[in-house]
């Protein structure tokens, strides 16, 4: 069947950001039903851009996020109180509706079935729905200034376009040649870009170097190109710079041979004052609510230390921080609950080995607070990567293979004394793997190397099930069913892939040095 003329209609509205969230009143507006097996409609699951322009899509082609920068303030408002409360009007951010024959349009969260893809090498999005004998395709990409679409549609169907002015306000160029000049530039420059990274080693099966390459794209598009703002999500409460989340980036960056984009990243860092919150604004202020945390020092010097600024790790430390040691203690971890004295940020404050194993050490392996009433934390991994701690390798091993041999088919929970419900995080799951990836090929001749690089392939096979069919890799997931229930993808989780891959499956030129560099 050939291709007929468009038949989508785009309707592109900018949400008021000043209205009343309750979640339980009748005058609410209700987040409309997804299609069984997919994420509600208004959650993004893939990022579009190359550090400019920043868009997130969801699961049925709408924009649901659309910022001047990764940290910029919305272009679309989206507000997560109304993700979580399940009140986000069907007019939000760019909605594509299909008018098939005479019948009335239906957005795709109605059609029979949807699906998307990237187009390889780019954050050029395709969606791809049946309605009826009608197939609908929209291809979305990010310029440095405009967003862009194509559509297609086959079958019995007519355009509309409303809401211009809306469209208009939210950038976007559809279905002229200025938005094919969008798509083409953004293709190229993306490729051109991919182009430099350091390919994984020999071995690396295919899936592998997907997950590779998609990462990679995911970083760049959650990267500044100006600032060096990485930011952990395009989302509402999650286009902010936490600097364990970016520091991370800078050094899958610095792995990747991206050493440009990874001092960059990391000058940003040595630019905030961590003192001040747990996480920042794209110019480099704080976000009010959080107070800072006890492993951000230790994480920016460790980026600091791999992108080659500063000559050690311990040094980078002494010179971010008044104090050294570094005060860890009665401060949040990772997991931004009460504040507390935990084993993640002892190690990345420079806390011994040996005092590590004395006050959070046990039989079955590390604890996240001293004593075994802590629960084991995956964390533990941290001190292989990237904070070595040679003395602690064997209670790694015992927490990592405890905690994983018991994990689902989507990832780990932060530690088996994990509070927050039981749907799997993608983090921990790379970034165990990328520890235990490490100790395979340090302690080749230890009787337990094989079981590690058994465990680390088995949880990079966790991460392929969580993924979303386009490659995104969520925050988490629903334990059951794998589909995407936060921010989607994650950066933080996405450079963690990016460092266990190449410490899979090495590169000619890659380090696997701590420090990465």
């Amino acid at each position: 069947m050939s291709w007929a003329r468009v038949v989508l209609g785009l309707v592109a509205v900018l949400a008021a950001g000043a209205l009343v969230v309750s979640g339980g009143s009748e005058a609410d507006p209700r987040t409309p039903k997804g299609l069984p097996g997919l994420p509600p409609p208004f959650l993004g699951t893939a990022v579009l851009g190359s550090g400019e322009l920043t868009a997130a899509v969801d699961a049925y082609g709408d924009v649901v996020d659309l910022r001047a920068g990764p940290g910029g303030s919305p272009l679309i408002e989206n507000p997560l109180d109304r993700q979580r409360a399940g009140t986000v009007a069907a007019q939000t951010g760019i909605v594509p509706w299909v008018r098939v024959g005479g019948g009335k349009p239906r957005p795709l969260w109605t059609a029979d079935s949807v699906r998307q893809h990237y187009v390889p090498g780019t954050n050029l999005l395709v969606t791809i729905a049946q309605l009826g004998d009608a197939r609908v395709r929209i291809l979305y990409a990010a310029g440095d200034s405009a967003l862009a679409c194509l559509t297609q549609v086959r079958g019995n169907a007519s355009v509309s376009l409303r809401s211009a002015e809306a469209a208009a306000a939210a950038k976007l160029r559809c279905d002229d040649p200025s938005a094919r000049r969008i798509i083409a530039a953004a293709a190229r420059g993306e490729r051109r870009w991919l182009r430099r990274a350091q390919p994984l080693g020999a071995g690396a099966p295919p899936w592998a170097e997907r997950m590779y390459e998609r990462s990679l794209l995911v970083l760049r598009a959650l990267t500044d190109r100006g600032s060096g703002a990485a930011v952990a999500g395009a989302r509402d409460g999650w286009a902010y710079v936490w600097p364990r989340d970016a520091a991370t980036v800078a050094m899958a960056y610095e792995a990747a041979g991206y050493g440009a984009e990874a001092e960059l990243v990391t000058r940003f860092l040595l630019g905030l004052g961590l003192e001040h919150a747990a996480r920042f604004h794209g110019d480099g202020s704080p976000v009010p609510g959080r107070e800072a945390q006890g492993d951000a020092t230790g994480w920016v010097a460790a980026a600091a230390r791999a992108s080659g600024l500063i000559g050690s790790t311990r040094h980078a430390a002494r010179i971010l921080s008044p104090t050294y040691p570094l005060p860890w203690r009665g401060l949040a971890d990772y997991q931004e609950g009460e504040p507390g004295d935990f084993l993640a940020n002892a190690l990345a404050s420079g806390e011994s080995g040996w005092r590590i194993l004395d006050r959070f050490g046990s039989e079955r392996g590390l604890e996240r607070e001293a004593g075994p009433a802590g629960g084991l934390d995956t964390a533990a991994a941290w001190a292989v990567r990237p904070f070595p701690r040679p003395a602690l390798a064997d209670s790694v091993r015992r927490t990592l293979i405890r905690l994983g041999v018991g994990s689902g088919r989507y990832g780990l929970l932060p530690g088996d004394d994990w509070g927050g419900g039981r749907d799997p995080w993608t983090a921990p799951a790379a970034w165990s793997t990328w520890s235990l990836a490490a100790l395979a090929r340090e302690e080749a001749g230890h009787p337990q190397a094989a079981t590690d690089r058994a465990l680390a392939l088995h949880l990079l096979g966790d991460l392929r099930r969580a993924a979303t069919p386009a490659g995104a890799l969520p925050e988490r997931v629903a334990s059951r069913t794998g589909v995407a229930t936060s921010t989607t993808p994650l950066a933080w989780t996405h450079a963690f892939a990016v460092l266990a891959l190449q410490q899979m499956w090495p590169g000619r030129t890659a380090s696997n040095s701590p420090s990465g560099r």
